[in-house]
């Protein structure tokens, strides 16, 4: 009957060398979707369905990524990056949150003039 020799931990084992890939370096999704809302010239704004077209034909993976996607909207209107004009939550409408010059330039006119005011009063 034949013997079989198992093989002792004396042999050396071979140790696996770990090749690191290198990491991609691209935007995030949230900076996507920015870019694809931006690029859009609808009125009304580009809903889910368009914003996911648009970049999957960018190359990104919808499908595998859906959570992502649906995070970084909310987490982009949450922000005020985006404006949701139809629908809840991750679906419906969204376009660029806009606020105008104008309206900032008037914040800060009405706060520096409440400023000198103030400090007129504290001088005298």
């Amino acid at each position: 009957m034949g013997e079989r020799t198992r093989p002792t931990g004396v042999q050396a084992k071979k140790k696996k060398t770990m090749t690191s890939k290198p990491k991609k370096v691209s935007l995030s999704v949230g900076e996507l979707i920015v870019k694809a809302v931006a690029a859009s010239k609808e009125r009304n704004g580009l809903s889910v369905a368009a914003l996911k077209k648009a970049l999957a034909a960018g190359g990104y993976d919808v499908d595998k990524n859906k959570a992502r996607v649906k995070t970084a909207i909310k987490s982009l209107v949450a922000k005020g990056t985006l404006v949701q004009t139809k629908g809840t939550g991750a679906s419906g409408s969204f376009k660029m949150n806009r606020v105008t010059e104008t309206k900032r330039l008037q914040e800060d006119q009405r706060s520096s003039s409440a400023q000198q005011t103030s400090h007129r009063e504290l001088c005298y």
